[in-house]
């Protein structure tokens, strides 16, 4: 991969995330860059929604802690 590319998508996915933390949507960098690569290869944003939405309607609510607000490190 071009090292001007995944700078780029490095940048890209950070801000996304970013904005997703200010929304509070609760998604973490990994979640967020496999639904941003689902849309990549075609398949419809509000259709993913509603399927988180759904997901997360039928799982259990996750321990109370600061995860959706992840610190790790930037990817590489």
């Amino acid at each position: 991969m071009d090292p001007n590319a995944a700078r780029i998508g490095r940048d890209s996915l950070e801000l996304a995330f970013h904005m997703s933390n200010i929304l509070e949507t609760g998604l973490d960098r990994h979640t967020l860059s496999i639904l941003i690569a689902l849309c990549e290869t075609g398949l419809n944003p509000e259709s993913l929604a509603a399927v988180v939405k759904e997901l997360r309607r039928d799982s259990p609510p996750p321990p109370s802690s600061s995860s959706s607000q992840e610190t790790a490190a930037p990817i590489p």
